[in-house]
């Protein structure tokens, strides 16, 4: 069963104790707020609303968990970076993702979603270090926004400020969905058969 042939809601968790007991391998999704993450999430299940949209950054305040198919499940991480959110709140967010991420769970990798017109910001790159040897993907969103030549220099700013596959992508055009699926279905059967992820560029 392919990975993301299908999508279901199980939890929302704003503290360790509501997380869903580890057994799939998942895949979590981070990004600043409005970025686009939600839609990229829809694009990659097929779905219109299975991640909420809002033109109100901030708006997720949980860690928010779906099954996927073939023994997998999506993690969506709270949005990031948004200064009129209040600091206690933002600490808040910050202690909850980093609770997942000391938790033990069965993380294939995170995909981190940056809006392509201005990739590699200084708190993508403070989350990258955050993030240490996790297998990461840079999803490069709102890719439609951009000329082919904005595009590559896009991808040359991801690749220069990182060792981390990049990757364009529009949940509009559907520019790049195909070619994420496939390379994070390659991700969970690479962790579940404990086997090295494809070398980069493949």
């Amino acid at each position: 069963m392919k990975t993301f042939s299908h999508a279901e809601f199980i939890a929302s968790a704003g503290r360790l104790a509501d997380f869903p007991p580890p057994g799939p391998r998942e895949l979590a999704f981070a990004g600043r707020s409005n970025v686009g993450k939600s839609s990229a999430i829809n694009a990659l299940v097929g779905r219109k609303r299975l991640a909420y949209t809002s033109k109100t950054p901030g708006r997720t305040q949980t860690i928010n968990f779906y099954e996927l198919g073939g023994g997998a499940r999506l993690v969506d991480f709270p949005g990031y970076g948004f200064a009129k959110v209040p600091r206690p709140l933002r600490l808040q967010w910050e202690q909850l993702v980093g609770e997942y991420l000391g938790a033990g769970r069965a993380l294939a990798g995170v995909v981190v979603v940056m809006d392509a017109r201005h990739p590699m910001g200084p708190l993508d790159r403070q989350l990258l270090g955050w993030l240490g040897d996790t297998r990461v993907l840079l999803l490069l969103s709102k890719a439609d926004k951009l000329s082919r030549a904005e595009q590559a220099a896009a991808l040359k700013t991801a690749a220069s400020a990182s060792t981390h596959e990049a990757r364009l992508f529009s949940s509009l055009s559907g520019q790049g969905v195909e070619d994420c699926r496939r390379l994070l279905q390659q991700w969970v059967a690479a962790d579940r058969e404990n086997k090295k992820p494809p070398a980069k560029g493949n």
